[in-house]
């Protein structure tokens, strides 16, 4: 990836960039301008302990913040500074790992939702086993919440929510409805139910919806699930 010129705000109170050197092209000390996440040595970035390697983790806090500010602040609004800030680092970080904003934008927005081969499940329960998974998933990932909460606000992540929903669950459900060409219809109708629930469940957190239990929830969605998936067209 090619290297991006340091900010200005970025120089660190020593007058080094937050590159690591100095005004004079020499490489400065550690623990004299060095930034928080500098290279380390091959071997050195994982601990005797099995702690995961640093980079993983600054990563990691980088697309958890930027979730969180593209949320609450849109695409347009949220800024590298902010969500460094959020993240407890320097920008300098954030531009080193992913470039700029539409990088990490991206990155935040990946979602792989490893929808399960429907094919073998029995008939009558494929509304059952869909509904069940995505709570599974919801309960479990932070990650479609906070990219639920960039969809609602923001048209860059609802673009992003569309893809999702086309290239992943779109070839499921062509795989076991009536007919192939009915498969983006009854995608948006099983969507509207699924993504609806979890709007009112995990982002709005409206009290009946948030007190269901998981199977009360498949209890109710899994027959409208399932005339959306294999019914007759009206």
């Amino acid at each position: 990836m090619a290297q991006h010129a340091p900010l200005a705000e970025d120089r660190t109170a020593s007058g080094g960039t937050a590159s690591g050197r100095t005004a004079s092209g020499g490489t400065e000390a550690p623990g004299h301008g060095a930034p928080q996440d500098a290279p380390a040595p091959v071997g050195a970035d994982a601990s005797a302990e099995g702690r995961p390697p640093r980079s993983t983790v600054t990563r990691a806090a980088i697309l958890a913040a930027a979730r969180d500010r593209f949320a609450a602040e849109g695409y347009e609004r949220a800024t590298i500074r902010s969500i460094a800030r959020e993240a407890g680092i320097d920008p300098s970080m954030v531009m080193r790992y992913y470039g700029n904003k539409a990088g990490l934008f991206a990155a935040a927005s990946e979602i792989e939702l490893y929808v399960p081969d429907l094919t073998h499940v029995p008939h009558e329960e494929l509304g059952a086993r869909l509904v069940g998974y995505f709570l599974e998933r919801w309960e479990s990932d932070e990650t479609l919440t906070g990219m639920m909460r960039v969809g609602v606000t923001n048209e860059a992540g609802a673009e992003r929510m569309r893809g999702v929903f086309a290239e992943q669950i779109g070839p499921a459900i062509a795989a076991v409805c009536p007919s192939p060409e009915e498969a983006e219809v009854r995608s948006a109708l099983i969507a509207s139910q699924i993504l609806g629930m979890a709007l009112c469940r995990y982002v709005l957190h409206f009290p009946p919806a948030v007190d269901l239990g998981c199977d009360e929830i498949v209890a109710w969605l899994a027959p409208t699930i399932q005339r959306y998936l294999t019914g007759e067209l009206p």
